[in-house]
């Protein structure tokens, strides 16, 4: 358990994250107005924007920070203008991020956040995040000042460059990191409800008065494995960027693997609990808990067979038993039907048999052990 903190004392956590990809051409003289939900509130607030995919330098002319009203509408009052080393723009080099200025005031947790961004010098391939399951909004031309949304009038499901934003806390005050798939990702959670594994284990975090874990950063991507590159870098390759560099974070849920497993790519056990322990390793060496979570049933799935299944309960042994983990969560046990243990419980099933819908995105959150969140590193 974390200390109490000196009064006065604080230091930086995120507040929100989502892993950066490859996304597609991002047009110039554009603007984006990108909505997203915080979990530990705070001050100072800084947001990451990423061209770490990018091939060519970027120029953010104009970029905002407010609370959202309704849809694209800002709260009147709320917008204001985020600065980078006490300028308005900033060019972020191919390959590169860059942290805004803190912005005064307090941020409240659980907050919908609205970060406008306006884009002048874009070309080739951009860094976001496509599947957000969240609205957000763009339109031609620079209208990052407005609260209104009279403009805002086109939508994506994507957030384009906007990687991270954190907030000044207490220093007792650390985060955790959901690293994994399109799980945690929140696939079949309902999308605008910020529905999935993790936020509803952030609601379980701010409710509590046992942890002073508060932060969650959601750091999965759909079809994402350990072993592979392929839908984002493997979680070998993006540890470092989508974890391990965000400030405040005290553990590590790792939750990956399914499709490892169920691409038939020959994987073995033994080749699972070797990137695992790559990933446990690196983030002791970091000073952050690991907590990992058994891999779920996939059965009904198109790539389903007997050979897959057989590494999957390899796997799970080695999660469960070996000792390796800081703690663990058995996910597999939650959601898995009593009837029939290769397959997820109907009730959670969001319908494709791999991915849980919003009742099953609950039973995974209520069944982490937050205490076992909230530890000073390895």
């Amino acid at each position: 358990m974390a200390q109490p903190s000196r009064p006065g004392a604080t230091h930086t956590v995120v507040t929100w994250g989502a892993s950066a990809d490859r996304q597609g051409e991002g047009p110039a003289d554009r603007s984006y107005r990108l909505i997203v939900r915080t979990s530990v509130g705070g001050s100072g607030m800084r947001v990451r924007l990423s061209n770490a995919f990018g091939e060519h330098p970027v120029t953010f002319a104009d970029a905002y920070a407010g609370l959202r009203k309704q849809g694209a509408e800002v709260v009147r009052g709320s917008n204001r203008r985020l600065a980078f080393g006490g300028a308005r723009s900033v060019t972020v080099a191919a390959g590169d991020t860059v942290l805004s200025d803190p912005l005064p005031g307090k941020l409240a947790a659980q907050s919908d956040l609205v970060v406008s961004l306006y884009v002048t010098g874009a070309q080739g391939p951009t860094t976001g995040h496509g599947m957000a399951l969240q609205t957000s909004y763009a339109a031609a031309g620079n209208h990052a000042a407005e609260e209104g949304a009279a403009n805002w009038t086109d939508t994506t499901g994507s957030w384009y460059w906007l990687d991270a934003v954190s907030v000044e806390t207490p220093r007792n005050i650390g985060a955790v990191v959901a690293f994994g798939d399109s799980i945690t990702d929140g696939w079949q959670s309902t999308t605008d409800e910020n529905r999935r594994w993790p936020d509803y284990l952030s609601h379980r975090l701010q409710a509590s008065r046992s942890t002073t874990v508060k932060g969650v950063a959601n750091e999965g991507i759909s079809g994402n494995q350990v072993l592979a590159d392929g839908n984002g870098q493997s979680a070998l390759h993006r540890l470092q960027r989508d974890v391990l560099s965000q400030p405040g974070v005290r553990t590590v849920f790792l939750f990956e693997g399914i499709n490892d497993i169920k691409a038939h790519t020959g994987v073995t056990v033994d080749d699972m609990i070797a990137g695992y322990r790559q990933i446990i390793e690196q983030a002791h060496a970091a000073g952050k808990c690991v907590v990992g979570s058994t891999v779920m049933p996939y059965k009904g799935w198109s790539e389903f067979d007997e050979a897959g299944e057989a590494v999957r309960q390899g796997v799970n042994d080695y999660i469960r038993n070996s000792g390796e983990l800081d703690a663990v969560t058995d996910f597999d046990k939650i959601v898995r039907s009593p009837y029939d243990q290769e397959r997820l419980l109907p009730v959670f099933d969001g319908g494709d048999h791999v991915h849980p819908n919003d009742k099953g995105m609950q039973a995974m959150a209520d069944a982490v052990d937050l205490a076992a969140l909230d530890c000073d590193g390895a």
